[in-house]
């Protein structure tokens, strides 16, 4: 299962994410996405790690190819957070790489693909209808076209509005789901849209 929460800053995402773990028996991983810069980051990264070991997290410090990790079969993951993974991929290099969004979406397939529960945390960045530099520019699009691909490939998708999870996307439970206009029962479920575009 595949889980997708997006929303803008300091809207709750991180704490409602944590919540969906509150339940889950097995090993579960916090894959941290932020790569450190200065003695205050690795505090801070100290600091979470045993906040979220509290919790029953394993942290994996995982900047790029976020497939490649190696992890228990069938445990769960939180990877916090998207837009992190996609800035660390596009400037690492200090290029934008031409595949950047597929290669992203592959990676974290592959990664779905090794979970038994996956849930991402991204951000809507591409909203406040701003003029940026051309390599930020291309940052936002790269993560909005890979939020899109990414919400059609999840078996649910929540945005979180000012700590409110809003349900935009529930095909685990879409039996159960009826469309209004014509009272029907509405079937909704994750696709394999992406996999087809890169081959994974």
């Amino acid at each position: 299962m595949m889980i997708l929460i997006t929303g803008g800053s300091k809207c709750g995402k991180s704490r409602y994410a944590e919540s969906l773990f509150a339940e889950f028996s097995g090993r579960k991983y916090y894959m941290a996405t932020m790569m450190p810069f200065g003695d205050e980051a690795h505090e801070a990264i100290e600091r979470h790690r045993k906040m979220r070991a509290s919790k029953g997290f394993q942290t994996i410090e995982q900047y790029t190819d976020a497939g490649s990790v190696a992890i228990e079969p069938g445990s769960a993951v939180l990877l916090e957070c998207l837009g992190n993974l996609v800035a660390n991929e596009m400037f690492g290099e200090g290029n934008f790489p031409a595949d950047c969004k597929n290669k992203i979406f592959c990676d974290i397939i592959e990664l779905k693909d090794k979970t038994s529960l996956l849930v991402i945390v991204t951000n809507d960045v591409g909203s406040d209808s701003l003029f940026y530099e051309s390599g930020t520019e291309k940052y936002i699009e790269v993560l909005g076209k890979l939020n899109t691909e990414l919400a059609d490939a999840a078996d649910k998708v929540v945005e979180c509005v000012y700590g409110i999870p809003v349900v935009l996307k529930d095909g685990i439970h879409s039996d159960d789901s009826v469309n209004e206009a014509d009272g029907s029962k509405e079937h909704q479920t994750g696709s394999d849209h992406g996999k087809g575009e890169c081959g994974c």
